[in-house]
């Protein structure tokens, strides 16, 4: 008989990484909240292959100083150790606090388009989908052939997408424009369910960061909306003016997060894709 060993349960694990001691803790899915010894409460997720990205992405985020973040206790390739967020309801006051603090998140900037966080893999994921940080200088040609093309490559291949809607989708990627934006420092997957809400302002979790170009966490903000979205989106441009164009411009933006929806979610999220190639040019 083979013998299997038995899988390391959350409490291991944040011992193993952290050198504390659990006290108790509950399980939720691939998340727990382990109470320490120490008097702390910890998260533990479990995110196979994934957690190590996410660990860079975090400390990454966290030395631009601009937008907290949950700090970082521990990480291996398939498990991390963070801070508990503790939840408030967003204020007025919070929302432009992080329209300015994301502006300087995206000021801190990055080497290049695609560039991973500091000892981040090039190999990494968004939500469930994998998401690969290759370095350009042409953020066009970057977002073409490692943001958009390869999700379509997938719907397509698993039947989600018609060869004649790649096609729609592969002349707006001809489109796409030039920029003089520099690479910004991005979470990368800023949706409202990533962004929690504490007691003294806004919190940033499960990043896919990279360096990318500013608008695009900012068209996330609004594919699926904000509290105070007005507000956050005011504050970002009284810090960081932003360009001509810019509201025309997002649903270019959101075609990298509609993209990884329809392989991940399927056909419903096709159409809204395929409108947001339409209004590109």
């Amino acid at each position: 008989m083979v013998s299997r060993q038995r899988p390391e349960e959350p409490a291991e694990a944040a011992a193993r990484l952290t050198g504390r001691t659990v006290a108790r803790g509950g399980r939720s899915g691939t998340l727990s909240a382990l109470a320490m010894t120490d008097g702390d409460t910890l998260m533990v997720k479990h995110a196979p292959g994934a957690a190590a990205a996410e660990a860079a992405g975090l400390r990454w985020l966290a030395k631009a100083g601009a937008v907290a973040v949950p700090r970082v206790h521990g990480a291996d390739a398939d498990w991390l150790v963070i801070d508990v967020v503790e939840t408030a309801s967003p204020t007025v006051a919070a929302a432009e606090a992080f329209g300015r603090g994301l502006a300087a998140l995206h000021n801190a900037g990055a080497p290049s388009f695609g560039a991973p966080p500091p000892d981040g893999p090039v190999d990494a994921r968004i939500g469930l989908a994998p998401m690969r940080n290759v370095r350009r200088d042409s953020w066009p040609q970057w977002y073409a052939e490692h943001r958009v093309l390869p999700y379509v490559r997938a719907a397509v291949d698993s039947g989600v997408l018609t060869a004649s809607e790649a096609t729609a989708l592969e002349q707006a990627c001809a489109r796409f424009p030039e920029t003089a934006e520099a690479p910004a420092r991005l979470h990368g997957d800023l949706w409202n369910g990533n962004v929690l809400w504490g007691e003294h302002g806004a919190v940033l979790i499960d990043p896919a960061a990279h360096g990318g170009h500013r608008e695009t966490d900012l068209a996330m903000l609004h594919l699926f909306g904000s509290p105070h979205l007005d507000r956050i989106v005011a504050a970002y441009d009284e810090a960081a003016p932003l360009a001509d164009g810019y509201r025309e411009r997002i649903p270019m933006h959101q075609l990298f997060p509609l993209l990884v929806h329809t392989v991940l979610f399927g056909r419903s999220y096709a159409a809204q894709a395929l409108a947001a190639a339409r209004s590109v040019g």
